[in-house]
């Protein structure tokens, strides 16, 4: 009940950021109206930190973080063979379906006499 409480205060500071800035409109710079959202979205992450999902979900991104960390991208060089060998395999099956389909039309004309 409480992590329910929590998320809905956390929904309402949203909110009031939002609402602060169209309610100060025009009388103030925008830099202090996009302070004001920033301002609403950063307590109610403050607040959603405390709930049980939300400390679900942070652990989440940290060990997504963690993971990621471990990722070995390819070298430039691995990067161009591979991108090398993919377009290859394009042109060679974009040749082989297009001697396909000229086989196939080439067949059906001849079977349905229409010889040219």
């Amino acid at each position: 009940m409480t992590d329910k409480l929590k998320l809905l205060l956390a929904g309402l500071l949203v909110v009031a950021g939002l609402a602060g800035f169209y309610l100060l409109g025009d009388q103030v710079a925008m830099v202090l109206r996009v302070l004001s959202v920033l301002a609403g979205v950063g307590l109610a992450l403050v607040v959603v930190r405390m709930t049980a999902p939300g400390q679900q979900m942070f652990a989440l991104g940290q060990e997504s973080i963690v993971e990621a960390r471990k990722v070995v991208w390819p070298t430039r060089r691995e990067t161009l063979q591979m991108t090398g060998v993919v377009l290859l395999f394009a042109v060679v099956m974009a040749l082989f379906l297009w001697l396909v389909d000229s086989l196939l039309g080439w067949l059906i004309q001849n079977l349905m006499g229409r010889v040219s």
